[in-house]
């Protein structure tokens, strides 16, 4: 079948749980400060909220073939009041867009989650799938032979900023961390755990989850006590375990542009939170 019959198709309503032990798993996967988050779950848990619906649109039947390989490509959030704890919310996936371009589909996928009907969070993803099995990366030893090697996953604290800069933000993930934020997110793809199957991608080895870095780069806004209504993520180069990343950015007008960079300058995600 042609994927635009994708178009309109939804996924759910399913269910997410805010409760405290597991918003406590979330919080400590991605190096949150959990002090700051005794009322309310994080804002970027909206991203373990997305795992919810989007494996059932990689197991459409219909797709069977034609997502051999599925990159993010960008996501967007929007948060219309804080999330709160200890609920159930209602998370519904929708496909609104699908347009192919050189045997790639982009194919865009609303979330919605709603407590009682009134809206908690949404937000736009657009993923690139192809039918075709990318080049295998070239297979090898484990960069990372020690699973818990490279972790930089401290609470991020308080900071100020400073003539319109954010105070810089550290950040690496170990083999370990990937998969502690696998299970607190319920992101599962294999890329991020194991060797073969992030080879078989196309890749070099395992790779940080995009998602997880949206939420580094979300502790980078928030720990300066404001807290943003919509933020967009670009997802720029696969990151490897172990590489350190910095989160910098600043302030623009009504928000703040971040970006994740190595000690080479080169960048991973840029991100655009606004207030």
């Amino acid at each position: 079948m042609s994927l635009d019959a994708l178009e309109g198709r939804s996924y759910g309503p399913a269910t997410f749980s805010t409760a405290s032990a597991l918003v406590e798993r979330y919080v400590a996967a991605t190096g949150e400060d959990p002090g700051r988050w005794a009322d309310q779950a994080p804002r970027s848990i909206a991203g373990a909220m997305l795992f919810v619906v989007a494996p059932r649109l990689l197991a459409d039947p219909d797709l069977e073939g034609a997502a051999r390989s599925v990159i993010h490509g960008d996501q967007t959030f929007t948060w219309a009041r804080p999330i709160p704890l200890d609920r159930t919310l209602e998370v519904t996936g929708i496909v609104t867009r699908v347009r192919e371009r050189s045997g790639v589909a982009f194919v865009g996928f609303e979330l919605e989650v709603l407590e009682a009907g009134e809206a908690v969070v949404s937000g736009s993803s657009t993923f690139l799938m192809s039918g075709d099995s990318p080049p295998a990366g070239e297979a090898g030893e484990e960069v990372e032979p020690d699973p818990d090697a490279g972790s930089e996953l401290s609470p991020a604290l308080a900071a100020d900023v400073v003539d319109g800069s954010l105070a810089p933000l550290a950040r690496s993930a170990s083999r370990s961390d990937l998969v502690r934020y696998a299970a607190a997110s319920q992101d599962f793809n294999p890329i991020h755990w194991d060797h073969a199957a992030a080879v078989a991608a196309g890749l070099p080895g395992v790779v940080v989850h995009g998602l997880l870095q949206s939420a580094w780069a979300c502790q980078a806004v928030e720990r300066t006590g404001v807290d943003p209504v919509t933020a967009r993520f670009r997802y720029r180069a696969p990151l490897r375990p172990a590489v350190a990343v910095t989160v910098e950015g600043g302030l623009v007008d009504g928000g703040v542009d971040v970006r994740l960079v190595d000690r080479a300058g080169r960048e991973y995600v840029a991100g655009a939170f606004r207030f």
